[in-house]
């Protein structure tokens, strides 16, 4: 503080080494990252150990500008860096009260403190702050600085700069900021815990009324219009109520901005992440779900839809609490998909030119012998009903193991795993005949099931799905920007072939509780003991997967509200629910017919009966009038 009695040059020659004032690190602050929903709202803020969103000069509230000059430095646009008239009062304060005080500091010297030196007390800092508080001056504008400091300076909570301290304590932009509210953040950087308005109201209000009287004592304001805006209670009510999605999607969307940017950039680097999230669509699936299931020791829930024309999730909703698990059901919950999986079994006889209408398998209990030898696979139908002679279509509509048991022999499980993955499906799928019926070593996850049938909504095309549609850097230049790219993986006749037997089942099949009134395709699942249970729908707008279960241990839902848990029931009941909510506003519209048909030809193998249009009821005598059997005992391990 004594630099104007011994001069500046001589101190720069006694004073060594001083940090140098480049442009690069005067423009360098850390900036909280904003992540956005489809619509523009904020879903979320990420930022590393400061808070801030650097704002320009003209965003910022004259009221708070006029404000932090009178209480910080109101000769601030006359002195030169260092307020000679400022410390000699400063001194005669010390002198007079007996003590040594920090005031007389600039908003430059602050700035200078804050970005170039330490925070060390000592009398050389306060001689290098002075200097280069000088200097400063000189290379830059009045603006520039305060500009700087503005957006620098600490207010509390985790906030730094104004546009964090608005959001913090008011919960809006600061541009949003009215006089009272001006001044309370003011009155803050001197001393940001003893005033703030979180912790000591009464602190908060005396300091914001100090600075109105010293606003109305420079003229910056009337004195009505200080004793008006005192007169106003501070309300934080708002704070920290800044809209957020469901935390599970933010934290898949910061992960892959991870991915892409790295963690600095990511924490510090004042991304705008735009997404596909739909906010009206996140609270009806969240709805849904706890509508069906809020009762305490209930199992958890996920959906995931995704608009299968892009490839966009639209929802990514999880009933667990964020807070006690991170872990992403909808994402990283690999389940045992059941009977969900037979889509993809006729999708793959369908390529092969297999008619699902008239190939014909006999519904029975069955032992089935697996090449390498070993015990042979026996399956047995969910509900331990058989059927005699069945075409593809019925035993979707049954969900009849029996029958897409012995079809995955006759066209290979090879095939059956290759469109799978094709269609969406990202985790491992072995090539075992266990697929058919949903027997996967690692499961998969409700995106890979919704990515899956959105395939099959799209005519065959398939989209990866996209969370992130655009990035913007600090200064609004775009660095990302999604461009789906769909790609067709099976013709859109075959696609249409294997909806409109979904759509059967939806019409009159296990999946018959989620009619919305408008065209739909779908399938149930549910595994071994009912651990897992799954519905899986589509229309020409939302692919949508619901999954239900207990996710650290494999119990059995056998007890939920006084009832067993299966595909066809809770599940339906989620997804139906969402799905009204998701169209409606929305023109009904019905799947696109293809231009080319598929071209059908009889399949030859092991176990089908009859294809290509030949009539069954020549062969069923051999199997009875009805061609029902009935098993001695239930068969364990069978899926719905």
């Amino acid at each position: 503080m004594f630099a104007s009695l011994i001069g500046i040059q001589t101190v720069k020659a006694v004073v060594h080494d001083l940090p140098k004032l480049d442009q690069e690190n005067y423009l360098d602050l850390g900036q909280t990252s904003m992540i956005y929903a489809a619509d523009g709202s904020l879903l979320a803020e990420i930022h590393g150990n400061e808070n801030r969103t650097v704002v320009p000069l003209s965003s910022i509230p004259a009221y708070l500008k006029e404000a932090t000059i009178a209480i910080e430095d109101e000769r601030f646009y006359q002195h030169g860096g260092v307020d000679y008239e400022a410390i000699l009062r400063a001194l005669a304060t010390d002198i007079k009260e007996g003590r040594l005080a920090e005031g007389g500091s600039t908003i430059t010297q602050q700035l200078v403190k804050q970005v170039y030196i330490s925070d060390e007390h000592s009398f050389t800092r306060k001689i290098v702050e002075a200097v280069l508080a000088t200097e400063l001056e000189q290379i830059t504008t009045k603006d520039a600085i305060l500009e700087r400091y503005l957006n620098t300076v600490y207010y509390g909570a985790n906030a730094y700069g104004v546009e964090a301290a608005a959001r913090t304590y008011f919960g809006k932009s600061v541009t949003q900021l009215d006089l009272s509210e001006c001044a309370t953040l003011a009155g803050l950087p001197q001393a940001p815990s003893a005033f703030s308005p979180k912790y000591d109201l009464k602190a908060a209000t005396a300091r914001r009324n100090a600075v109105l009287q010293k606003m109305a004592d420079l003229g910056n304001i009337r004195q009505t219009e200080a004793h008006y805006a005192a007169s106003i209670p501070i309300d934080v009510t708002r704070s920290g109520t800044t809209p957020t999605a469901d935390s599970y999607f933010v934290e898949y969307v910061k992960q892959q901005l991870i991915d892409k940017y790295g963690d600095k950039k990511v924490m510090e680097g004042g991304l705008r992440v735009y997404t596909t999230i739909d906010p009206r669509l996140q609270s009806a699936g969240q709805e849904a779900i706890n509508n069906t299931l809020g009762e305490d020791g209930d199992p958890a829930a996920a959906l995931v839809s995704i608009d299968p024309g892009n490839g966009y999730i639209k929802a990514m909703v999880s009933s667990q609490d964020f807070k006690k698990s991170q872990f992403n059901l909808a994402v990283q919950g690999l389940r045992q998909p059941g009977s969900c999986f037979k889509p993809f079994v006729l999708a793959a006889a369908v390529k092969e030119g297999v008619d699902p209408k008239k190939t014909y398998y006999m519904s029975k209990e069955i032992d089935i012998p697996l090449p390498g030898g070993g015990p042979p696979w026996h399956v047995a139908t969910w509900d331990h009903k058989y059927y005699g002679v069945s075409n593809l279509e019925d035993a979707m509509i049954r969900s009849d193991n029996t029958v897409y048991a012995q079809l995955i022999m006759d066209i290979g499980p090879d095939k059956v795993r290759d469109t799978a993955e094709k269609l969406g499906i990202k985790s491992y799928i072995p090539s075992n005949p266990s697929i058919a019926l949903g027997g996967l070593d690692q499961g998969v996850s409700p995106l890979d099931m919704a990515s899956a049938y959105a395939t099959l909504a799209a005519d065959g095309s398939y989209n990866k799905p996209i969370a992130i549609t655009k990035v913007e850097l600090p200064g609004g230049t775009v660095d990302y920007q999604a461009s789906p790219q769909p790609k067709r993986v099976i013709s859109d006749a075959v696609a249409y072939t294997v909806t409109q037997v979904m759509a059967e089942d939806i019409k009159r099949g296990t999946s018959s509780r989620a009619k919305i009134n408008r065209p739909a395709a779908g399938k149930t699942g549910s595994t071994e003991n009912l651990q897992d249970a799954w519905f899986v729908g589509y229309t020409p707008d939302f692919s949508t997967s619901v999954w239900i279960g207990y996710p650290d241990k494999q119990i059995p839902m056998t007890d939920v509200h006084g009832t067993s848990v299966w595909g066809s029931g809770f599940p339906v009941d989620i997804w139906k629910s969402f799905m009204i909510a998701a169209e409606q506003g929305l023109p009904i519209k019905d799947f696109l017919k293809p231009k080319d048909q598929v071209a059908f030809k009889k399949l030859s193998g092991q176990y089908v009966l009859f294809s290509g249009g030949e009539n069954p009821s020549a062969r069923q005598d051999a199997y009875g009038p009805s061609g029902r059997t009935t098993p001695e005992a239930a068969a364990p391990g069978q899926n719905r």
